[in-house]
């Protein structure tokens, strides 16, 4: 993805890692056993890795939010906890990120 504020850092593509923690009803996919009856984790992922792949901002915070929407608009999903991790990003530091929690807490 395209991320950050300084020009250097919008020419390039840089590497971005989310950590996400969703809320759903599992109760019919646990009472089926079928996995037609659960969120679809896989769904998630590439709908997220295909916005992160195409996105371009200047902040992650403005990123975290962008990927927390996407999850609550678009999957049955009530409450969603994401970071969003930016390795490299300052000197001295494996990475720097945030910590975001939306939708209706369980």
């Amino acid at each position: 993805t395209v991320i950050g504020i300084f020009d250097w850092e919008r020419e390039i593509r840089q590497t971005v890692r989310l950590n996400i923690e969703m809320n759903t009803d599992v109760r019919r996919a646990a009472r089926t056993d079928r996995i037609e009856d659960a969120l679809d984790y896989k769904a998630v992922a590439k709908r997220l890795i295909g916005f992160v792949d195409q996105a371009e901002f200047g902040l992650v915070e403005t990123l975290a939010e962008r990927c927390a929407e996407i999850i609550l608009d678009e999957f049955p999903v009530q409450w969603v906890r994401l970071k969003l991790d930016k390795p490299g990003a300052v000197r001295g530091s494996r990475s720097v990120g945030i910590l975001i929690e939306r939708g209706q807490r369980p």
